[in-house]
């Protein structure tokens, strides 16, 4: 574990993987010291935001080994099943380039347990861990300048839904019509950090 000061009101903490990362949110989250502000894990990132006024920085520093040191698996997870119509503008591209047919980069991608690993690029944008290493492909050389809302994505290691319209460089292998991010929700964003999703193909 490194821990890196950012600022005069955040650590950020290096662990292990997202998953760890993780588990540390929830471990801090279960008894947090009061001035925590927010708990916002990356892929092996955990970054601690917290109020100097209440919370100094060096006692939060001491702390973090007893959170380290009760990593225990949270109790519940919530787990998404997301339709996906299979007809994506790089399907057949992702065909080419992995040596499969449309059919079994389907059945693979849609066989596969994903969790998030974490939000980012956009409000909302789920990374997920999880891809077959079969569909591991590269993004895009020139990024489209507008992927519509829905669009289910790869790019190297990792599936990805857009949940707006945005420029972007992963390759799209189909459309959702699920909402993944509304701002008038009392949680904006469906997918949460540690959560599980899994797609199913729909005509």
């Amino acid at each position: 574990m490194n821990i890196r000061y950012v600022g005069d009101s955040a650590l950020l903490v290096e662990v292990q993987d997202f998953r760890a990362a993780q588990r540390l949110r929830e471990s801090i989250g279960r008894q947090p010291p009061n001035g925590i502000r927010e708990l916002l894990p990356g892929y092996d990132t955990l970054l601690v935001e917290f109020d100097p006024l209440q919370l100094d920085a060096a006692e939060l520093l001491q702390r973090l080994p007893e959170f380290m040191q009760d990593l225990r698996s949270a109790a519940a997870v919530h787990t998404h099943e997301i339709e996906v119509r299979y007809q994506g503008e790089d399907l057949e591209d992702v065909a080419r380039l992995t040596g499969l047919d449309r059919a079994e980069v389907i059945r693979r991608h849609s066989a596969a347990n994903y969790t998030v690993a974490f939000l980012g690029f956009a409000p909302g944008f789920p990374y997920l861990a999880g891809l077959d290493a079969r569909l591991r492909v590269p993004r895009l050389q020139s990024p489209r300048a507008r992927v519509p809302a829905g669009a289910v994505a790869i790019a190297d290691e990792f599936s990805g839904i857009y949940p707006q319209a945005t420029p972007g460089g992963w390759r799209i292998l189909g459309h959702t019509k699920v909402v993944l991010f509304d701002a008038a929700r009392a949680s904006p964003a469906l997918c949460m950090p540690g959560d599980h999703v899994c797609f199913r193909p729909v005509s």
